[in-house]
C-alpha cells in the first residue's frame, strides 16, 4: 500500500508541471475576470442589488435579494427560467442567511457577461419588491 500512497500519481505530477507553465494564459484570464467584475459591480446596483459583498479574491459576487424574495433557490430558478441566466442560491453556501443571497460568477467571457447583464436587467425591471428593508 505504501507504494500506492507515498506520493501523487505520475499523471498528476505531469499535469501540475503543465499548469505551472500557463502563466500567460492565466494573466489573460485574470484581466478578463477583472473587467467582468467591474461590469457586474457597475450593473448590479442599477438593477436594485444595492447590498453586495465585496469580491475579495474570488470570481463571484454575493448580493442580497431580500427585497424581492425570502427564497434564494426559488429566485434563482425564476431567473434561469425567465431570463436564461444561471445564478447560484446563497443557501448553497450559508444555511442561516443564504435564503436572502445569491452568487453571481464572472468567470466567463466578457461577451457572455454583457449578455447576462442585459438579460438580468430586463428580468429585474419586471420584479416588484416584497419589502424595502433588507434582512428584515
Amino acid at each position: 500500500a505504501q507504494n500506492l500512497f507515498i506520493c501523487a500519481p505520475h499523471a498528476s505530477q505531469v499535469a501540475a508541471i503543465g499548469a505551472l507553465e500557463g502563466g500567460l494564459e492565466l494573466e489573460k484570464n485574470l484581466k478578463v475576470y477583472r473587467q467582468n467584475r467591474q461590469s457586474l459591480l457597475e450593473a448590479l446596483p442599477a438593477m436594485g442589488f444595492d447590498q453586495i459583498g465585496p469580491p475579495d479574491g474570488a470570481f463571484y459576487i454575493y448580493a442580497n435579494i431580500s427585497r424581492w424574495s425570502d427564497d434564494s433557490v426559488a429566485f434563482c430558478k425564476d431567473v434561469l427560467e425567465k431570463a436564461g441566466v444561471a445564478i447560484t442560491p446563497g443557501l448553497d453556501f450559508d444555511p442561516v442567511r443564504g435564503h436572502h443571497t445569491v452568487r453571481f460568477s464572472y468567470a466567463r467571457g466578457s461577451e457572455e457577461i454583457r449578455e447576462g447583464i442585459k438579460r438580468l436587467a430586463d428580468f429585474m425591471a419586471s420584479q416588484i419588491p416584497i419589502r424595502e428593508t433588507c434582512f428584515g
